[in-house]
Protein backbone atom coordinates (compact mmCIF):
# COMPACT_ATOMS: atom_id res chain seq x y z
CA UNK A 1 0.00 0.00 0.00
CA UNK A 2 0.77 3.30 0.09
CA UNK A 3 -0.24 6.66 1.23
CA UNK A 4 -2.25 9.25 -0.72
CA UNK A 5 -0.38 12.28 -0.19
CA UNK A 6 2.42 10.28 -1.23
CA UNK A 7 0.85 9.12 -4.08
CA UNK A 8 -1.07 12.55 -5.10
CA UNK A 9 2.95 14.11 -4.43
CA UNK A 10 4.43 11.93 -6.60
CA UNK A 11 1.85 12.17 -9.60
CA UNK A 12 1.57 15.88 -9.49
CA UNK A 13 5.37 16.63 -9.98
CA UNK A 14 5.60 13.93 -12.31
CA UNK A 15 2.56 16.04 -14.60
CA UNK A 16 3.73 19.25 -13.04
CA UNK A 17 0.38 20.44 -12.57
CA UNK A 18 1.55 23.21 -11.31
CA UNK A 19 3.30 24.60 -13.79
CA UNK A 20 0.74 23.96 -16.40
CA UNK A 21 -1.71 25.29 -14.04
CA UNK A 22 -4.84 25.34 -14.22
CA UNK A 23 -6.55 22.95 -17.15
CA UNK A 24 -7.58 24.69 -20.50
CA UNK A 25 -10.85 22.64 -20.69
CA UNK A 26 -12.07 22.16 -17.14
CA UNK A 27 -11.60 25.17 -15.80
CA UNK A 28 -14.61 26.47 -18.35
CA UNK A 29 -16.37 22.99 -18.41
CA UNK A 30 -16.24 22.13 -14.40
CA UNK A 31 -18.51 25.59 -13.78
CA UNK A 32 -20.38 24.80 -16.96
CA UNK A 33 -22.25 21.90 -15.86
CA UNK A 34 -22.40 22.38 -12.17
CA UNK A 35 -23.45 25.83 -11.48
CA UNK A 36 -26.60 25.35 -13.60
CA UNK A 37 -27.86 22.73 -11.43
CA UNK A 38 -26.55 24.97 -7.85
CA UNK A 39 -24.05 22.13 -7.25
CA UNK A 40 -22.10 23.10 -4.61
CA UNK A 41 -18.48 21.98 -6.35
CA UNK A 42 -16.09 24.34 -4.76
CA UNK A 43 -17.11 23.10 -1.72
CA UNK A 44 -17.46 19.08 -2.29
CA UNK A 45 -14.26 18.65 -4.64
CA UNK A 46 -10.74 18.95 -3.12
CA UNK A 47 -9.71 22.88 -2.24
CA UNK A 48 -6.39 22.65 -4.90
CA UNK A 49 -8.57 20.85 -7.43
CA UNK A 50 -11.11 23.71 -7.61
CA UNK A 51 -7.87 25.68 -8.78
CA UNK A 52 -6.10 23.46 -10.83
CA UNK A 53 -8.98 21.34 -12.13
CA UNK A 54 -6.37 18.36 -12.02
CA UNK A 55 -4.89 16.22 -9.44
CA UNK A 56 -6.64 14.58 -6.22
CA UNK A 57 -10.50 15.69 -6.76
CA UNK A 58 -11.83 14.19 -3.92
CA UNK A 59 -9.97 12.77 -0.72
CA UNK A 60 -10.75 9.57 1.09
CA UNK A 61 -8.54 7.83 3.80
CA UNK A 62 -5.02 7.37 3.36
CA UNK A 63 -3.71 4.33 3.23
CA UNK A 64 -4.43 3.12 -0.56
CA UNK A 65 -4.22 -0.42 -1.69
CA UNK A 66 -6.11 -0.75 -4.85
CA UNK A 67 -5.48 2.21 -7.57
CA UNK A 68 -8.52 1.50 -10.26
CA UNK A 69 -7.87 3.26 -13.70
CA UNK A 70 -10.75 4.58 -15.79
CA UNK A 71 -11.27 7.26 -18.62
CA UNK A 72 -14.62 9.02 -17.95
CA UNK A 73 -16.80 8.71 -14.46
CA UNK A 74 -19.52 7.21 -16.34
CA UNK A 75 -22.40 5.62 -13.76
CA UNK A 76 -21.23 2.31 -14.59
CA UNK A 77 -17.09 3.00 -13.80
CA UNK A 78 -18.41 4.83 -10.87
CA UNK A 79 -20.72 2.12 -9.23
CA UNK A 80 -18.11 -0.62 -10.53
CA UNK A 81 -15.49 1.48 -8.02
CA UNK A 82 -17.89 1.96 -5.07
CA UNK A 83 -18.83 -1.73 -4.87
CA UNK A 84 -14.88 -2.97 -5.91
CA UNK A 85 -12.90 -0.52 -3.85
CA UNK A 86 -12.43 -0.14 0.26
CA UNK A 87 -11.63 2.73 2.21
CA UNK A 88 -8.83 4.02 0.97
CA UNK A 89 -8.66 3.24 -2.74
CA UNK A 90 -8.41 5.60 -5.42
CA UNK A 91 -9.57 5.83 -8.98
CA UNK A 92 -7.07 7.39 -11.33
CA UNK A 93 -9.11 9.22 -14.04
CA UNK A 94 -8.65 10.97 -17.72
CA UNK A 95 -11.85 13.14 -16.92
CA UNK A 96 -13.77 14.50 -14.01
CA UNK A 97 -16.79 14.68 -16.12
CA UNK A 98 -18.74 12.37 -18.51
CA UNK A 99 -18.46 13.48 -22.02
CA UNK A 100 -20.80 11.92 -24.39
CA UNK A 101 -19.46 12.40 -27.42
CA UNK A 102 -22.21 10.18 -29.81
CA UNK A 103 -22.13 7.42 -31.67
CA UNK A 104 -21.68 7.16 -35.51
CA UNK A 105 -23.99 4.46 -35.66
CA UNK A 106 -26.61 5.74 -33.49
CA UNK A 107 -27.47 8.16 -30.60
CA UNK A 108 -25.80 11.74 -30.44
CA UNK A 109 -24.54 12.56 -27.26
CA UNK A 110 -25.19 15.51 -24.84
CA UNK A 111 -21.93 17.02 -24.59
CA UNK A 112 -20.58 17.02 -20.70
CA UNK A 113 -22.21 15.92 -18.39
CA UNK A 114 -22.14 16.44 -14.07
CA UNK A 115 -21.56 13.31 -12.08
CA UNK A 116 -24.84 12.67 -10.32
CA UNK A 117 -24.38 13.61 -6.79
CA UNK A 118 -25.45 10.39 -5.21
CA UNK A 119 -22.13 8.98 -6.75
CA UNK A 120 -20.37 11.61 -5.11
CA UNK A 121 -21.52 11.13 -1.94
CA UNK A 122 -21.07 7.10 -1.95
CA UNK A 123 -17.53 7.33 -2.63
CA UNK A 124 -17.32 10.27 0.18
CA UNK A 125 -18.65 7.94 2.46
CA UNK A 126 -16.78 4.89 1.89
CA UNK A 127 -13.49 7.13 2.25
CA UNK A 128 -12.63 6.66 -1.46
CA UNK A 129 -10.56 8.86 -3.66
CA UNK A 130 -10.48 9.98 -7.47
CA UNK A 131 -7.54 11.57 -8.76
CA UNK A 132 -8.04 13.32 -12.37
CA UNK A 133 -5.26 14.10 -15.16
CA UNK A 134 -6.42 15.96 -18.57
CA UNK A 135 -4.39 18.18 -19.92
CA UNK A 136 -0.47 16.86 -18.13
CA UNK A 137 -1.69 13.72 -19.52
CA UNK A 138 -2.14 14.37 -23.16
CA UNK A 139 1.06 16.37 -23.58
CA UNK A 140 3.65 14.60 -21.43
CA UNK A 141 6.85 13.81 -22.96
CA UNK A 142 6.93 10.19 -21.76
CA UNK A 143 3.33 8.58 -20.87
CA UNK A 144 0.72 10.71 -22.33
CA UNK A 145 -2.66 9.40 -24.13
CA UNK A 146 -1.23 9.88 -27.70
CA UNK A 147 2.13 8.29 -27.26
CA UNK A 148 0.44 5.40 -26.06
CA UNK A 149 -1.28 4.51 -29.06
CA UNK A 150 2.04 5.31 -30.70
CA UNK A 151 3.90 3.00 -29.17
CA UNK A 152 0.93 0.24 -29.19
CA UNK A 153 1.08 0.78 -33.14
CA UNK A 154 5.18 -0.26 -33.38
CA UNK A 155 5.07 3.21 -34.49
CA UNK A 156 8.04 5.38 -34.61
CA UNK A 157 7.66 9.04 -33.59
CA UNK A 158 8.75 11.63 -37.23
CA UNK A 159 7.06 14.74 -35.79
CA UNK A 160 4.05 16.11 -34.14
CA UNK A 161 1.11 18.76 -34.28
CA UNK A 162 -1.24 20.45 -32.34
CA UNK A 163 1.45 22.05 -30.23
CA UNK A 164 0.89 24.08 -27.59
CA UNK A 165 3.18 25.69 -25.15
CA UNK A 166 2.44 23.19 -22.25
CA UNK A 167 3.72 20.57 -25.57
CA UNK A 168 2.33 18.57 -28.19
CA UNK A 169 -1.34 16.40 -28.24
CA UNK A 170 -0.59 14.90 -31.72
CA UNK A 171 2.20 12.93 -33.13
CA UNK A 172 2.82 12.47 -36.93
CA UNK A 173 4.12 8.41 -37.27
CA UNK A 174 6.03 6.10 -38.71
CA UNK A 175 4.59 2.89 -39.14
CA UNK A 176 4.46 -0.42 -41.03
CA UNK A 177 3.45 -0.13 -44.07
CA UNK A 178 -0.59 -1.23 -44.52
CA UNK A 179 -3.49 -0.39 -46.56
CA UNK A 180 -6.25 1.56 -45.03
CA UNK A 181 -8.95 -1.61 -44.21
CA UNK A 182 -5.90 -2.94 -42.65
CA UNK A 183 -5.49 0.19 -40.24
CA UNK A 184 -8.84 -0.06 -39.66
CA UNK A 185 -8.80 -3.60 -38.51
CA UNK A 186 -5.76 -3.14 -36.81
CA UNK A 187 -7.37 -0.38 -34.76
CA UNK A 188 -10.56 -2.10 -33.60
CA UNK A 189 -8.53 -4.59 -32.51
CA UNK A 190 -6.50 -2.72 -30.48
CA UNK A 191 -9.26 -0.50 -28.77
CA UNK A 192 -11.59 -3.19 -28.75
CA UNK A 193 -14.05 -1.64 -30.60
CA UNK A 194 -17.19 -3.05 -32.27
CA UNK A 195 -16.37 -0.25 -35.36
CA UNK A 196 -14.78 2.41 -36.04
CA UNK A 197 -16.21 5.65 -37.55
CA UNK A 198 -14.64 6.41 -41.46
CA UNK A 199 -14.14 9.60 -43.78
CA UNK A 200 -12.02 9.87 -46.63
CA UNK A 201 -10.33 8.01 -49.25
CA UNK A 202 -8.38 4.66 -48.40
CA UNK A 203 -5.63 3.72 -49.69
CA UNK A 204 -3.49 0.36 -50.84
CA UNK A 205 -0.74 1.90 -48.34
CA UNK A 206 -0.30 3.56 -45.13
CA UNK A 207 2.90 4.09 -43.43
CA UNK A 208 2.69 7.91 -42.06
CA UNK A 209 -0.26 8.00 -39.70
CA UNK A 210 -1.14 11.42 -37.44
CA UNK A 211 -2.36 10.33 -33.81
CA UNK A 212 -4.43 12.41 -31.67
CA UNK A 213 -6.28 10.76 -28.71
CA UNK A 214 -10.01 12.17 -27.56
CA UNK A 215 -11.24 14.61 -29.76
CA UNK A 216 -9.18 14.88 -32.53
CA UNK A 217 -12.32 16.50 -34.97
CA UNK A 218 -10.85 19.93 -35.80
CA UNK A 219 -10.69 20.53 -39.30
CA UNK A 220 -7.41 22.92 -38.34
CA UNK A 221 -5.59 20.30 -36.84
CA UNK A 222 -5.87 18.08 -39.55
CA UNK A 223 -5.12 20.18 -42.07
CA UNK A 224 -1.58 20.38 -40.00
CA UNK A 225 -1.52 16.73 -40.19
CA UNK A 226 -1.87 16.65 -43.81
CA UNK A 227 0.35 18.98 -44.64
CA UNK A 228 3.31 17.18 -42.42
CA UNK A 229 2.69 14.22 -44.97
CA UNK A 230 -0.02 11.97 -42.99
CA UNK A 231 -1.57 9.68 -44.95
CA UNK A 232 -4.25 8.32 -42.23
CA UNK A 233 -5.69 10.40 -39.20
CA UNK A 234 -6.02 8.02 -36.45
CA UNK A 235 -8.09 9.74 -33.21
CA UNK A 236 -10.91 9.33 -30.83
CA UNK A 237 -13.11 11.36 -32.78
CA UNK A 238 -13.07 12.40 -36.29
CA UNK A 239 -16.72 13.99 -35.75
CA UNK A 240 -18.69 16.18 -33.21
CA UNK A 241 -22.18 14.14 -32.44
CA UNK A 242 -22.53 16.44 -29.59
CA UNK A 243 -27.09 16.95 -30.04
CA UNK A 244 -26.70 20.75 -30.33
CA UNK A 245 -25.86 23.26 -32.86
CA UNK A 246 -22.45 23.53 -31.72
CA UNK A 247 -22.24 20.07 -32.91
CA UNK A 248 -24.15 20.29 -35.78
CA UNK A 249 -21.73 23.53 -36.76
CA UNK A 250 -18.32 20.90 -36.44
CA UNK A 251 -20.22 17.94 -38.07
CA UNK A 252 -20.94 20.04 -40.98
CA UNK A 253 -17.35 21.58 -40.90
CA UNK A 254 -15.63 18.44 -41.35
CA UNK A 255 -17.91 17.27 -43.93
CA UNK A 256 -16.73 20.24 -46.26
CA UNK A 257 -13.32 19.21 -45.04
CA UNK A 258 -13.63 15.01 -45.58
CA UNK A 259 -14.81 15.98 -49.94
CA UNK A 260 -11.05 17.56 -50.11
CA UNK A 261 -8.62 15.66 -47.71
CA UNK A 262 -6.22 13.08 -48.88
CA UNK A 263 -5.96 11.60 -45.51
CA UNK A 264 -8.11 8.43 -44.45
CA UNK A 265 -9.77 9.49 -41.27
CA UNK A 266 -10.59 6.63 -38.63
CA UNK A 267 -12.25 7.38 -35.35
CA UNK A 268 -12.42 5.10 -32.20
CA UNK A 269 -14.24 6.41 -30.25
CA UNK A 270 -12.73 9.27 -27.42
CA UNK A 271 -12.77 7.04 -24.03
CA UNK A 272 -11.31 4.37 -26.02
CA UNK A 273 -8.81 6.05 -27.44
CA UNK A 274 -7.78 7.56 -24.17
CA UNK A 275 -7.87 4.44 -22.26
CA UNK A 276 -5.35 2.76 -23.82
CA UNK A 277 -2.76 4.90 -21.77
CA UNK A 278 -4.81 3.44 -18.90
CA UNK A 279 -3.92 -0.43 -19.68
CA UNK A 280 -0.30 0.29 -20.87
CA UNK A 281 1.81 3.05 -20.02
CA UNK A 282 0.12 4.08 -16.97
CA UNK A 283 -0.88 1.04 -15.68
CA UNK A 284 2.90 -0.31 -16.36
CA UNK A 285 3.91 2.77 -14.44
CA UNK A 286 2.19 2.33 -11.33
CA UNK A 287 3.03 -1.63 -10.78
CA UNK A 288 6.87 -0.36 -11.05
CA UNK A 289 6.52 2.76 -8.91
CA UNK A 290 3.64 1.86 -6.24
CA UNK A 291 3.13 -1.40 -3.93
CA UNK A 292 -0.27 -1.35 -4.16
CA UNK A 293 -3.07 -3.51 -6.80
CA UNK A 294 -3.88 -2.18 -10.20
CA UNK A 295 -7.44 -2.96 -11.65
CA UNK A 296 -9.00 -1.91 -14.50
CA UNK A 297 -12.58 -0.13 -15.37
CA UNK A 298 -13.23 -0.32 -18.74
CA UNK A 299 -16.10 1.59 -20.00
CA UNK A 300 -19.35 -0.03 -21.34
CA UNK A 301 -19.78 1.21 -24.25
CA UNK A 302 -17.02 2.72 -25.80
CA UNK A 303 -19.15 4.71 -28.24
CA UNK A 304 -21.40 7.00 -25.99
Amino acid sequence: MIQLHEFTHVLDDFFQLEKIGPDPAFKRFIPMVYDPISYPWKERFAPRFTQLFNGLMVQGEEQIHTIFLAVFPTHDVLQRFIDAGEPGDLLFMHHPLVMECGDPRGRWGRGFVPIDEIYIQQIKDKGLSIYTCHVPLDVHPQVSTSLAIAESLSASIAGSFCATEHGAFGYIANIPACSTDDLIREACALFQIPYADFEGPQHDRVDKVAIIAGCGDKVAWMKEAESKGAKAYLTGEIHCHVDNDYGRTRYRQMMEYVADTSMSLIGVSHAASEYLVMKTQIKRWFEEEFPVQIQLLPQRPWWL
